[in-house]
């Protein structure tokens, strides 16, 4: 299961263990015992995804979600996905 730092709860991490998976959760900070047996690729998949995340969320339309309809609103995501892929090209 790959998660954010949010996450980064004992009990969450036993209900993962119990289901048979392998928790890769960022640890918080606050945090007195830090959870590090994980996989180094997951979690650098992981941390991708965040990256993608904050960056799609950087515009304003998806953060504050405007759009009234599901459909309207994933057609910003695919707008602003678009608009990330074209400037990683050029």
């Amino acid at each position: 299961m790959l998660a954010d730092k949010g996450y980064d709860a004992d009990r969450i991490i036993m209900a993962v263990l119990n289901r048979g998976m392998q928790p890769v959760i960022g640890s918080n900070p606050s945090r007195t015992n830090h959870y590090f047996d994980m996989d180094r690729e997951l979690y650098l998949e992981r941390y991708q995804v965040e990256c993608f995340l904050h960056r799609i969320k950087r515009f304003r339309a998806v953060a504050t979600r405007y759009e009234k309809t599901a459909q309207n609103y994933l057609a910003i995501v695919h707008l602003a996905c678009a608009w990330l892929w074209l400037n990683v090209l050029v």
